[in-house]
């Protein structure tokens, strides 16, 4: 499901302009199409728990098929597109994050020695990989520092959040897409541990990335052996992990060479101390010294010596849609508060993209219960309508390009790569929870004529009516049959 890495007030009115209307209902289908409503009854979901929208794209574009449009239902990670929509038109695509930092003394001469602190402050950038820290940390090493005989001082002020566990969601504290939200949000808070298969010593390798002071783990765990060896269909309850003790990380059962290499990526299970040991571990690797200490803080208000920016926002919502990203929604989702209110808090995010529904769509748009800004919720409520509209505005709009190279590309890449329907001719948003399975997004006919499609199913039994949504897909596209 998932994928854990959007909204306005103050430029709210600015280039907003009024959604395209509707085409008359007399031009609407209201009745499922057959092999739609077929799909369901063999999945046995009742066919009341399917809504639909399907809408020429574009300005006054005929509404072809509208199936409990205006129920409330639970987008899942559709809420994406309400979240990174509202980020382009509110912040525009050529936006970036900043991360500035200070040397809270003078510049070290030509023994390196800095005698001062270090500070880091956040805005919220949920693209700081690895990769970008070490550019970040290389900046100092430019400056000629190399011994920091002071601390480095962590500013996370620009969020405001309450406190919450990793599993509050859904009991799972250890996926990557339940970590929470941070202004300095450090390559995920997570770890990639890489498995790779040596015969000829009878172990599988375990590369742990990145690196975190004090934290040990396992190097290698046994091959499976003999003719009930597990194969890989289950590789990872194989390994019998156990991240009870976040110092101390095992892998107590067996790997099967028929795996390969294979990669999985964990939260970290101490996050509070995630920064301050990858910084430590990061800046040593590179042949730096902390006489000090990694502890949080407040930024001077004085300029930074430096900072850093992220790729521009057309970027990183590609990350964020083409593979459900819900952490780095959730950081979109707070900047956008951040920018518009001052501060990044939960409550802020939620007014200001109900505020931009309202301003938009009205009393539609009022209708939407907003939770957060990724879609891992349990109480998020939009209507099928709402979401066709905002596809069909963005269809019309100048940020038309950005919004739709975001999406995933069926058969192609993203969370679509293993659709076998129109492979290559739809872009579309996929989205999943226990009780939710949905689809939105642009579809290209033969006609040449492009389509805005929205299929949310709510249901206990929803996985079961992929099938159903796939229908709608090639029905959209049949532009020409119906």
């Amino acid at each position: 499901m998932v994928s854990r890495l959007g909204i306005p007030v103050l430029l709210l009115l600015l280039g907003c302009h009024a959604a395209a209307a509707p085409a008359s209902p007399t031009a609407t289908l209201r009745t499922l199409p057959p092999e739609v409503a077929a799909a369901m009854d063999r999945a046995q979901v009742p066919r009341e728990a399917l809504s639909v929208v399907v809408l020429e794209a574009g300005p006054g574009g005929a509404q072809r098929l509208a199936w409990q449009a205006q129920a409330a239902v639970n987008p899942a990670s559709l809420m994406k597109l309400f979240t990174t929509y509202a980020a382009l038109d509110v912040l525009g695509p050529a936006w970036r994050w900043t991360t500035p930092l200070w040397l809270q003394g003078a510049l070290p001469g030509s023994g390196g020695v800095f005698e001062g602190d270090v500070v880091i402050k956040g805005s919220g950038d949920p693209t700081l990989v690895i990769e970008r820290i070490w550019l970040l940390l290389r900046r100092l090493r430019q400056l000629g520092v190399r011994e920091i005989h002071g601390d480095i001082v962590l500013d996370r002020s620009a969020f405001e959040l309450p406190g919450q566990s990793p599993a509050d969601f859904d009991g799972e504290a250890l996926r990557p897409y339940n970590v929470r939200a941070d202004a300095l949000l450090l390559n995920y808070k997570a770890l990639t541990f890489t498995f790779m298969p040596d015969p000829a010593h009878g172990v599988a390798v375990i590369a742990t990335e990145p690196a975190l002071e004090g934290v040990h783990a396992d190097a290698r765990v046994p091959l499976a052996a003999g003719v009930g060896a597990p194969q890989c269909s289950d590789w990872r309850s194989a390994l019998q992990a156990d991240f009870s003790d976040p110092l101390r990380l095992r892998f107590k059962g067996v790997y099967s060479a028929a795996c390969g290499e294979q990669q999985w990526p964990v939260a970290y299970a101490d996050p509070a101390r995630y920064n301050a040991r990858l910084l430590v571990a990061l800046w040593a690797e590179m042949g730096g010294k902390l006489v000090g200490r990694v502890r949080e803080g407040t930024a001077p208000a004085t300029a930074p010596t430096f900072e850093v920016s992220s790729p521009p926002l057309a970027e990183v919502i590609r990350d964020i849609n083409k593979y459900s990203n819900n952490v780095m929604a959730q950081q979109l989702f707070l900047t956008l508060a951040l920018t518009q209110r001052g501060l990044g808090t939960p409550e802020g995010a939620r007014a200001v993209l109900h505020d931009w529904l309202a301003t938009r769509y009205g009393d539609l748009g009022r209708a939407a219960v907003i939770d957060n800004g990724s879609g891992l919720s349990r109480e998020t409520r939009v209507s099928a309508q709402l979401l066709a509209r905002l596809l069909q505005d963005a269809a019309a709009s100048p940020l038309m390009p950005e919004l739709m190279a975001s999406l995933p590309v069926s058969g192609v890449d993203g969370t679509m790569r293993r659709t076998a329907t129109l492979t290559g001719r739809a872009h579309l948003k996929s989205g999943s929870l226990r009780d939710v399975t949905a689809v939105a997004g642009y579809v290209l006919a033969p006609s040449g004529r492009r389509h805005v499609l929205v299929g949310i199913v709510n249901h206990p039994n929803a996985a079961a009516a992929r099938p159903a949504l796939q229908a709608l897909m090639e029905w959209a596209a049949n532009d020409s049959a119906n």
